[in-house]
């Protein structure tokens, strides 16, 4: 059996408020296998943005163990955090993030760049997955000119570009219509599922939680499996 995409284990993270602490996570463990979607359960407040910005490697702060491909996160300095984050994980937010002055193509062609992959390589990696999400025809606009879905769908592909071995959500149908939600999911799903990664999705809409492969559900800093 191959090693797990992503293990988590007793991570624990507290801020302190007015002399007040608060434990956010009081020892989550998690792990994903590979090719794994994870829908991440919880209100408003739980602590799902918390788990996924420290899975992402995205802020200190955190005790207990982050292992990414079989790296422990807690053992890289600066510089290797941030090439695990930039090889392995992809990012998708509620808000899609969009760079205004760059076309839905450009847009999926930088992260690619970031990593030194030619021009024409990327430009071809960016046009099969925004063709893959039914966005050929709008690959030249730039985002004032997409539908809301159709920015989000462009910012999936964008989170895929450099083939990410786990790609983290965060609420990333938050800012839709319960009609362009569905679209949406269903096509990250797919494109997920088709490029063989792995996915942590956090959300509170249950009825999209079903479609994935497992629930796990944030309550009082602990995970619990449903």
């Amino acid at each position: 059996m191959s090693e797990p995409v992503l293990v988590v284990r007793d991570l624990k993270r507290a801020f302190t408020q007015g002399g007040v602490t608060i434990e956010v996570l009081r020892g989550v463990n998690l792990s994903i296998a590979r090719g794994e979607i994870v829908a991440l359960l919880g209100p408003s407040g739980s602590g799902k943005s918390t788990l996924l910005q420290a899975v992402g490697l995205l802020e200190g702060g955190f005790e207990g163990s982050i292992r990414i491909l079989g790296e422990e996160a807690a053992k890289l300095n600066g510089d290797e955090r941030t090439r695990l984050r930039r090889d392995a994980l992809g990012f998708v937010y509620q808000f899609h993030h969009l760079l205004p002055d760059f076309t839905a193509a450009e847009n999926v062609m930088l992260p690619q760049m970031v990593r030194d992959v030619a021009d024409a390589v990327a430009a071809q990696r960016a046009a099969d997955l925004l063709g893959a999400l039914r966005l050929s025809q709008r690959m030249d606009h730039k985002p004032s000119q997409l539908s809301g879905g159709e920015q989000q769908r462009v910012a999936v592909a964008r989170a895929l570009a450099n083939r990410p071995a786990l790609v983290l959500a965060d609420e990333p149908t938050g800012n839709l219509d319960e009609r362009t939600a569905d679209v949406v999911i269903d096509e990250f799903l797919r494109l997920v599922r088709d490029e063989g990664s792995s996915a942590l999705v956090a959300t509170h809409n249950e009825r999209l939680a079903a479609r994935m492969d497992r629930v796990v559900r944030l309550h009082e800093g602990l995970l619990e499996e449903s």
